[in-house]
């Protein structure tokens, strides 16, 4: 039976259809190779060669995407630079050469193989996709040892197939892409990508969505059965493939393609105005980002801010710890990227859970999601918390920066945060280093006890932010990583909206905002609730902001805080979800 459905990880919105160019796998690696006694420093210099004529290759990249302002792959690229320098890749390669005698292009194949093995091992999804760039960089190296055989990149593939209609668009099928692939693809003639591996967190997937090119990864095996030629639909939002699809489909898609150019045409003139309700009430809309190119991003789709920097990322896919001027210039960038008034909310490292650090060398736990995590590793290490604050303190003089602490389960761990802030500040000022003297320091809410005690929290803190996606999965006991929990993880339970709802009353009482920094955030159901409550700051990925803002255009707050109470009285997510449709037309269209 012929393949007609595919399912992946939807890395990249937007609909493509488009006829299949399958990318021809590269020939097999080449058995390893070992030079003669005596050759090992004329083989170092060849290897080193090739190692600087890929830095000039990958210098010209970056320089190219900054010249197009794509800034996002040029700080991939820039990545790249380094992984040329790294002592664990390119270093243990030179070993191999001198101590082992292999040849240079076989030394880089095994020291990439060892080091990519290595990452896709681990349980952290973020770590494991950067064997991608290792194997990207790699190859490079090697094709430049090889004398230029074969050409660099995806772009070799597209279009020489025969048979094929050149004027239609095409959808790139593969085993997987490398960044320089996925950054070197014409828009013009790609229409989408399907790959075999790859996460939603993988460099391809992060170029995908800055350049609009829609993606589906992580489909597996069954992408072989694709042939060339074959008309295929990738629906990048919901991680769906059809291969040759009826002609009912195809229609379905095509009035669907239609309809979203159509929403991103209505959504255009949202861009830059600020985020008010029918009846005049305001809110800010801002960004959740793990990156300067991420904030780069954000501004670009209209965020008012960022709600959410997730500084772990700063220190993950590194074998060394970022230092405190290495911080100090994310944070500035990020707050230089918004300007000296828009706001910055900079949460301190959030490691645990899926997250892990091999620098900290933390034990393997049972439950890691309840055990040594985000605060509760930093107030046992004061001198990397320190580090953190001190940076971000230095930071606040370029922009409203405000600090963050996760995982604040009682009053004691925040005043234990809180002091350290102080005595940084103390520092700061005693070695003359300018900050703003009043940085808001604020709480993620996302375990039920903080919940529970907002009212006292919201006499010491600044603000709270609503971390949604921590909040279920604590209240409902259901481990958002357990596909089988799926029906628990909802944050329109109820149970779940009576927390946000107490939380939101208690920091209104002391006069302070309250945000939400959670998926929730930019749910088109959850909005309407959540204005209702009263929510002040709606933190959200960065393609969420103009469809959101769009959406409280048309709302009446005051209509929908009767609304807000309601749904709190009822049963289940489901009964909130039917309330909520029948009350709210607005959404109907958002919806469809």
């Amino acid at each position: 039976m012929a393949l007609r459905e595919l399912m992946g990880t939807a890395a990249s919105e937007g609909l493509a259809i488009g006829r299949a160019v399958v990318m021809r796998e590269e020939a097999a690696p080449q058995a390893m190779a070992y030079i003669e006694a005596g050759a090992e420093e004329a083989e170092l210099l060849r290897f080193d060669r090739a190692v600087a004529a890929a830095a000039q290759e990958l210098e010209a990249l970056r320089s190219r995407m900054e010249a197009e302002e794509r800034e996002q792959e040029a700080e991939i690229f820039e990545a790249h630079l380094m992984l040329l320098e790294d002592e664990e890749l390119i270093g243990q390669a030179q070993s191999s050469i001198r101590e082992q005698r292999f040849s240079a292009d076989s030394a880089m194949s095994d020291a990439a193989d060892k080091v990519a093995e290595l990452l896709a091992s681990l349980d952290d999804a973020y770590l494991r996709e950067r064997a991608a760039d290792i194997r990207d960089v790699s190859r490079r190296v090697i094709r430049l040892l090889r004398a230029g055989q074969g050409p660099d990149g995806v772009l070799a593939f597209v279009g020489n197939d025969e048979g094929l209609e050149r004027s239609e668009k095409s959808v790139l099928i593969a085993h997987d892409l490398t960044p320089s692939d996925t950054a070197q693809l014409d828009t013009a003639s790609i229409a989408g990508f399907i790959t075999a591996i790859g996460g939603r967190t993988s460099h391809s997937a992060i170029i995908a969505r800055s350049v609009g090119i829609p993606a589906v990864v992580g489909t597996g095996k069954a992408i072989d059965e694709v042939k060339d030629g074959q008309l295929v639909i990738v629906d990048g939002g919901t991680g769906i493939v059809l291969v040759e699809p009826t002609e009912s489909e195809l229609a379905h898609y095509r009035e669907l393609q239609r309809r979203q150019a159509a929403r991103q045409e209505r959504l255009k003139p949202f861009h830059g105005l600020p985020s008010v309700s029918a009846d005049g009430h305001r809110v800010e809309l801002v960004a959740n980002i793990g990156s300067v190119q991420d904030a780069q991003q954000a501004l670009k789709q209209g965020a008012e801010g960022i709600g959410l920097f997730r500084t772990e990322f700063l220190f993950m896919g590194r074998p060394d710890l970022p230092k405190e001027d290495e911080q100090f210039a994310a944070y500035r960038s990020v707050a230089e990227t918004f300007g000296k008034d828009a706001p910055i909310v900079i949460r301190t490292m959030d490691i645990g859970g899926d997250k892990e650090l091999p620098s900290l060398q933390l034990d393997r736990e049972e439950n890691p999601f309840l055990g040594y995590r985000a605060i509760r590793i930093s107030l046992d290490r004061p001198e990397l918390f320190k580090t953190q604050l001190r940076a971000i303190l230095k930071a606040s003089a370029y922009g409203n920066l405000k600090v963050m602490f996760p995982m604040i389960a009682t009053l004691e761990e925040w005043r234990k945060a809180k002091g350290l802030l102080e005595a940084c500040k103390q520092e700061l000022t005693t070695e003359g280093v300018p900050y703003n003297e009043r940085i808001e320091a604020g709480i993620m809410i996302e375990i039920p006890a903080a919940a529970l005690l907002a009212d006292r929290f919201a006499r010491e803190a600044d603000f709270f932010s609503i971390g949604t996606n921590d909040l279920v999965q604590y209240t409902m006991a259901a481990d958002r990583m357990n596909s089988k929990l799926g029906y628990l993880s909802d944050p329109l339970h109820p149970a779940v909206l009576r927390l946000i709802e107490m939380v939101i009353r208690a920091a209104h009482r002391e006069n302070k905002w309250a945000g939400m920094c959670g998926e929730m955030a930019g749910q088109p159901m959850a909005l309407p609730i959540l204005l209702g409550m009263g929510l002040d700051e709606f933190s959200m990925s960065a393609a969420a902001v103009l469809p959101a803002r769009a959406l409280i255009a048309e709302l009446d707050r005051g209509k929908l805080i009767d609304l807000a109470d309601k749904v709190l009285e009822l049963e289940d997510a489901a009964a909130v979800r039917e309330y909520v449709k029948q009350h709210v037309p607005a959404l109907n269209e958002v919806l469809d």
